[in-house]
């Protein structure tokens, strides 16, 4: 039986083969991978989640340790201030009231309303073991002031010091935190919203940092806290970007059990789990487990904040995951079939193409049986066929075809070597674009990064096209414009670009990367190095002999004689340690182009500037 099979197999017409062979192909694969695949998928989707998700918390991580580190950070710089130390690093003599009452006070309170406006800290609050009148007296107390501070701007003059804004009396405070620190001999605490007290909460924020110092009064030490806030707001920001998944919700808890902050204060309610479970957890699984609460199945991640000895909690409910899995396995039949039905279509038209070229070409080649052989038109499709049609041609061809392909080589080796030293494109120019990217991104700067992303692309789509090496000057003039509206974004806009290139030239053509590279030599060796990194590149042109002249000019430092001459050999170093590869690259691609008399040419007087002839023919 399977010999009939491969018989009347090797006895099918080639166009009835390719057909069956190429449809099996695919359907074969296709149903094999669905039968096996099929068991794995939602598997594979619950993974891919997960994956997903820690790689988000990756990037989730480290802007929650960045908002700690920047309260830590105005913390240090709050009790570097020199009335700090005045106030809990000495002792004080006379009273405390008397002490807030002085200049340098004000001073202090005038530190204390700039620092919270140049950090993420909305208050800054000092609760002092002192009885009310120590701190202020109430006779000296304005009708309706109070001892806590208000939110608009601190006062400039007046009877009483704007520092006393600042200050409350610890006996006033009821609150949670106070409690912790009174039971326990913590000295500092990271506090979430229920932590801090009402009054707190709305005329400072409602997330703090508190830590205790000590206050000595007339040889009487007492106990004061440090309060730092800020919105909760920030971490709950974050955390909501965390999320890559429907009805998912992440949130940060303490040690004591405390929700810090929670994308979704309901959800991370009903899917609470206690700080030692977790902690257990993250201790004896790779970063997730799963978990059923309340009859619905989850994956739970854990992620360690060190300071301050936070869990960041991920929930992701398997339901959606299982509705995804759905999703991809309706599209795998889909795709499945559509892939059988264009297989099958393929098969035939491609079949039929195959077998109708080679029939032409038998009938072709038997002409050699009657006469001498002519070639055949030229091949469209440079495929298999293709090839036997074109070895056919060059058989019929004559000698004197010979020396015509011998020319057409030596041209293709030309544009081969053209080609080559094009190609040698700095790549320092996008890691620098990428990392001012990744600078603006992480200060928030959206529009700036729209604009830059806008431009690299821009350039580079100038820059890295394939379909042809040449291009205009207009071209040339906007891939330069785009290069130096980048440089400034780097450089603090110290670079000016004048344009004035006639407009009978910009259509006229040459090659790509001509002025790029000696704009960017007169950037970074020229203008870069000048004390005060800022300076004008002037490019202009006209037509010479019949030859287009464009004529760059800097302000630059100028180039000494012993490397002017050797600046366009391959030899010269640049500045520093740069080099003048791409000068040297740009000078090579125009003379192999154009001839000898083709290229740059360098004139320069150092302290001066710098001025670059570049030289191509006018019908180019």
């Amino acid at each position: 039986m399977t010999d009939r099979l491969f018989s009347c197999f090797r006895s099918m017409r080639l166009q009835a083969k390719f057909t069956l062979v190429l449809t099996l192909s695919v359907f074969i694969p296709a149903f094999f991978a669905g039968l096996f695949l099929s068991g794995q998928i939602y598997g594979m989707v619950i993974s891919d989640a997960i994956r997903k998700e820690q790689e988000t918390a990756s990037k989730t991580l480290p802007k929650i340790e960045e908002v700690i580190s920047q309260v830590q950070d105005a913390v240090t710089e709050l009790t570097g201030l020199p009335f700090y130390h005045r106030l809990f690093g000495t002792p004080i003599e006379g009273s405390v009231a008397s002490l807030l009452e002085s200049e340098e006070a004000g001073q202090f309170a005038h530190e204390l309303k700039a620092l919270t406006d140049k950090t993420l800290l909305t208050g800054i609050r000092f609760v002092i073991d002192l009885p009310e009148e120590e701190l202020l007296p109430k006779e000296e107390l304005l009708p309706g002031e109070k001892l806590l501070p208000e939110k608009e701007s601190l006062p400039t003059g007046g009877e009483h010091s704007a520092l006393k804004r600042y200050f409350s009396p610890l006996q006033d405070t009821n609150t949670y935190w106070r409690g912790i620190f009174q039971s326990t001999r913590v000295n500092e605490l990271y506090c979430p919203s229920f932590y801090l007290g009402e009054e707190e909460k709305r005329e400072y924020g409602n997330v703090a940092y508190i830590f205790r110092t000590f206050l000595n009064s007339g040889g009487t030490v007492h106990s004061a806290y440090v309060a730092a806030y800020w919105p909760d707001s920030v971490l709950k920001g974050i955390l909501s970007d965390n999320l890559t998944l429907e009805n998912s919700v992440s949130y940060i808890i303490n040690d004591r059990d405390s929700i810090v902050s929670s994308s979704d204060e309901q959800l991370s309610g009903t899917y609470w789990l206690s700080y030692k479970a977790i902690s257990d957890s993250f201790l004896s699984s790779m970063y997730f487990v799963p978990r059923t609460i309340l009859g619905k199945k989850l994956y739970v991640c854990f992620y360690s904040i060190r300071d301050p000895g936070w869990y960041m909690v991920t929930v992701l409910p398997e339901e959606p995951m299982i509705r995804k899995g759905n999703q991809i396995m309706l599209r795998l039949v889909m795709i499945y079939l559509l892939a059988i039905i264009a297989a099958a279509i393929t098969a035939v038209l491609l079949s039929r193409s195959i077998t109708g070229r080679i029939s032409s070409v038998i009938g072709q080649m038997s002409t050699a049986r009657s006469g001498i052989p002519v070639p055949m038109d030229e091949p469209t499709v440079n495929d298999e066929i293709g090839d036997l049609i074109d070895t056919y041609n060059y058989m019929t061809r004559k000698m004197a075809q010979l020396m015509e392909d011998q020319a057409k080589a030596a041209e293709e080796l030309r544009i081969a070597e053209f080609n080559a030293l094009q190609a040698q494109i700095n790549p320092h120019f996008l890691y620098n674009t990428m990392d001012m990217i990744n600078w603006l991104a992480k200060q928030g700067r959206t529009d700036e990064i729209s604009d830059a992303v806008q431009d690299l692309s821009r350039f580079y789509r100038l820059t890295l096209s394939r379909k042809q090496t040449i291009s205009t000057i207009e071209d040339e003039e906007e891939h330069i414009t785009i290069y130096v509206r980048l440089q400034n974004m780097r450089f603090s806009e110290n670079i000016e670009l004048i344009s004035d290139i006639p407009d009978e030239l910009k259509a006229h053509s040459i090659p790509k990367l001509t002025l790029q590279p000696v704009i960017e030599n007169a950037i970074l060796h020229g203008i870069r190095e000048k004390e005060d990194k800022s300076g004008t590149i002037v490019l202009t042109g006209w037509t010479e002999d019949g030859d287009i002249v464009l004529l760059v000019s800097d302000d630059g430092i100028g180039i000494p004689p012993e490397r002017l001459s050797t600046i366009l050999t391959g030899n010269g170093q640049g500045s520093g340690s740069g080099s003048n590869i791409a000068i040297y690259n740009t000078h090579r691609r125009l003379q192999l182009l154009y001839g000898k008399k083709y290229g740059l040419t360098y004139h320069s007087q150092p302290g001066e500037g710098t001025e670059v002839e570049i030289r191509i023919p006018l019908e180019s």
